[in-house]
């Protein structure tokens, strides 16, 4: 907890211990402030930390949610394809399989692909074991990637419709999957892009370090050599508060603050390869440290 708030506890410390020194030692007894309204004003300002905190928290929450509607529809999406596509001449079965397969591959790709995009990472690692050198080429100029992989299925799907493997209803169904996805995309693409105000970074975090500025000057005259410490519990409450809402604010940072989309996407591939009927499966991830990515 300590390394979480870091910089600024240490800085309170030094601080404090400076106040005590100056009115202990040197008997500065005029930067003793014993009258300021203390509780007043931490009353005040922890309201407007649990509110910033609270609105940080709907976005991550929010995120995990959307990617909960990408994992339910990634599940919809490889069932659809297992179960409804049919060939429409015993010839044709070795190529349906083939098609189904190189579906549920895009699905797992387009997963990975979200993934990387909302973290503003290069996919190519994670697409290349699932996408033909020629998808791969076609994809690398491409703004989003992920958007460009749902084109490939869409093409895919009307393929299978023109060729009779599936009727107009089963077509529509899957549609509706994809479309779906791209809702759940947008909707991630949308917390992504949109970060909270900077009223709610600059306000929030001006009023604490005010605060910590003040709590020594009005405890110095009661608490003695001790105020270091009483300040320093009191600032560190204040200070963690505020990292704690920035650290939410984000949920795809690529930071230890995340939703596990790595987790997440490893999930999706396992239950979409298991649908194939695959038994060589990716390893599940563990938490590192106690963070699970």
């Amino acid at each position: 907890m300590l390394i979480y708030v870091g910089r600024p506890l240490l800085l309170l410390v030094l601080y404090d211990l400076a106040v005590v020194i100056a009115y202990q030692v040197m008997h500065l007894n005029w930067i003793a402030l014993p009258h300021i309204p203390l509780a007043l004003f931490g009353s005040a300002i922890g309201i407007i930390l649990g509110f910033r905190n609270q609105s940080a928290y709907a976005r991550w929450w929010e995120a995990r949610t959307l990617w909960g509607a990408v994992v339910n529809n990634s599940r919809s999406w490889g069932r659809q394809v297992t179960t409804s596509m049919l060939p429409s001449k015993s010839e044709e079965a070795e190529e349906v399989k083939q098609i189904q397969r190189r579906m549920v591959y895009l699905q797992i790709a387009y997963v990975h692909a979200l993934r990387q995009h909302l973290r503003k990472l290069e996919p190519w690692p994670e697409l290349a074991p699932l996408m033909s050198e020629q998808e791969l080429n076609s994809l690398r100029n491409e703004k989003n990637v992920p958007l460009s992989i749902q084109e490939m299925m869409g093409n895919l799907l009307r393929e299978c419709l023109m060729r009779g493997w599936i009727d107009r209803l089963q077509w529509q169904a899957m549609d509706e999957s994809l479309n779906d996805l791209a809702d759940a995309q947008g909707g991630a693409e949308r917390i992504k892009n949109t970060p909270m105000p900077k009223q709610y970074d600059y306000f929030p975090q001006l009023f604490v370090h005010i605060y910590c500025v003040l709590l020594p000057l009005a405890l110095v005259t009661n608490m003695g050599w001790f105020t270091p410490l009483g300040s320093t519990l009191v600032g560190f409450i204040f200070l963690a508060l505020n990292k704690i809402g920035q650290d939410l604010e984000d949920p795809f940072e690529n930071t230890i603050y995340d939703v596990p989309l790595t987790s997440i996407t490893i999930t999706i591939e396992t239950n979409l390869r298991q649908l194939l009927g695959e038994t060589t499966l990716p390893s599940a991830t563990t938490p590192v440290e106690g963070v699970l990515w």
